[in-house]
């Protein structure tokens, strides 16, 4: 029997940090689906609307932030915590997480060795990668509101644009599909209907994956660089996150390195799941019952009958966390002082009822919404100062992106690049499987054309040969090998072309 081999090559360019061009057609056409109001179903709201590439207004100045934190602008201007839907008096139950760097959250997965699930989008991870987290959105009921995959793919057939751009970059004719406008998801689409569906999220990953979202020009980036310097509040904040705070635990703070050796900026989260008790918000419309996170997921449930998993969310990113109020899974607290506040108190200011309470965060906190599987050795009684909560904030502070643009600092004039300029972004994956003998099956990126190629042994010379050039239009697609040469091994990879 012929043993199957596969080595993925991957032969795609790396995207600069600069500025905010975009670097590919596909990542143009991901910018305008994701600020597109017509793909929801008043034609009202887009990606965008709940991530806003603009910046956000300060609450306590009226004055636009300096950067974009890629969350929701009401939610930040007003505090409320969580967001309106297309369809009026519709809302979610969580708050919205910034876009920011979330490119970076590896597939979701179960890590055997730390024990802990890890990754993945959204609060519970529910969406393996960003292609999966795009695609909920638009045919959530109570955010954007379209039926079915056939309703959004009847929406973009409306666009010239986007029937040229799906024909050139994925090779799919939009026009050959018809239309379905507000198509239930209980009628059958035609052929063609999830493999445009699929190309449209992806293009709006592809864009999530982008520069424009993955910055890399906060203070504290500039810092570690050796650019420029901390303030004493900010050093003794930075002191404080490392050290006696414990927040660098969830929170990494420090470089790493890439497989060339370049060292790569810290994106402030282990991208695992906590429960850290936060009080329920009665101030969410509707009043939901608490949303029980990572154990609430059926899958989640049936591996983990224990409920091991309840009351688990993922541990966000801390970049641009100084312009994403309110803050938590549901939006509890309305500043960043209040979120240094809990975490050091939580178990020793005393017991209040409710978060409508006037005294909270100052006499006095609710219980954990969710009680089990509470943190317990990280924070609750950290015994900081007034002072120290303060320094930690200022240090937080440091985080947010276009410091070249608002520092105001000489050493980091307006227009200096990322000290990570060269930071190679996220890219989709590449890989090959066997599904049964003389078959190989591919994943990618949509559109793209991979050459297949095989080798019989991989002593040197290695003289691969071609098996096949494929344009892929679906993940999954299966290439034969029809070679009737017999060898004991057959090596495969896939080489993605330019």
């Amino acid at each position: 029997m012929r043993t199957v081999f596969f080595c993925v090559i991957a032969l795609a360019g790396t995207l600069a940090l600069a500025g905010n061009v975009l670097a590919d057609s596909e990542q143009t056409i991901g910018h305008q689906l994701f600020t597109d109001q017509n793909l929801s179903l008043n034609r009202n709201q887009s990606c965008s609307t709940c991530h806003s590439l603009a910046p956000a207004t300060d609450p306590a100045t009226q004055l636009p932030f300096g950067a974009p934190g890629f969350v929701d602008p009401l939610n930040v201007l007003n505090g409320t915590p969580v967001s309106a839907g297309s369809t009026a008096g519709d809302f979610g139950s969580l708050n919205a997480p910034s876009v920011g760097y979330a490119a970076f959250s590896p597939d979701f997965f179960w890590d055997p060795v730390a024990y802990v699930y890890t990754g993945g989008q959204f609060w519970d991870g529910r969406a393996t990668n960003l292609e999966a987290q795009a695609a909920v959105p638009m045919l959530n009921p109570v955010e954007m509101g379209l039926p079915s995959q056939w309703a959004v793919v009847t929406r973009l057939k409306e666009n010239t644009n986007y029937v040229s751009l799906f024909q050139q970059i994925y090779g799919l004719d939009l026009d050959a599909i018809p239309a379905g406008e507000l198509a239930p998801a209980t009628n059958t689409p035609p052929g063609a209907v999830p493999a445009v569906f699929a190309a449209a999220v992806q293009a709006i990953a592809e864009f999530e994956r982008s520069p424009v979202f993955n910055q890399f020009t906060s203070k504290y980036d500039f810092w570690l660089a050796g650019v420029t310097t901390l303030n004493s509040n900010e050093l003794s904040g930075y002191n404080l996150f490392t050290g006696k705070a414990n927040c660098s635990d969830c929170h990494v703070s420090y470089t790493g390195v890439d497989s060339a050796g370049n060292p790569t900026p810290p994106l402030f989260t282990d991208f695992t799941y906590a429960n850290v008790g936060l009080p329920r918000n009665w101030n969410i419309p509707g009043t939901p019952a608490p949303d029980p996170g990572l154990g609430g997921r059926v899958d989640i449930a049936a591996a983990d009958p224990s409920g091991s998993q309840l009351g688990l969310h993922k541990t966000m990113s801390l970049r641009n966390i100084a312009i994403t109020p309110p803050y938590g899974h549901n939006g509890v607290f309305s500043n960043l002082e209040q979120v240094v506040h809990f975490y050091n108190t939580r178990d020793t200011l005393g017991l209040l009822d409710a978060n409508t309470n006037a005294g909270f965060g100052t006499t006095g906190w609710p219980p954990p919404e969710i009680s089990s599987n509470l943190c317990v050795a990280e924070f609750g009684n950290l015994r900081l100062t007034a002072a120290e909560e303060a320094q930690i904030v200022a240090f937080l502070e440091t985080l947010t992106d276009n410091y070249p643009a608002t520092g105001g600092d000489t050493n980091v004039p307006p227009g200096a690049p990322s000290p990570f300029a060269n930071t190679p972004l996220p890219t989709i994956p590449v890989t090959l499987s066997a599904t049964n003998p003389g078959t190989v099956t591919l994943w990618g990126r949509l559109g793209k054309t991979y050459q297949i190629q095989f080798v019989n042994s991989l002593l040197a010379p290695r003289l691969w040969q071609t098996l096949a050039a494929v344009r892929l239009g679906t993940n999954g697609l299966s290439v034969a090998d029809t070679n009737t040469i017999s060898s004991a091994s057959r090596f495969y990879r896939a080489v993605q072309l330019p």
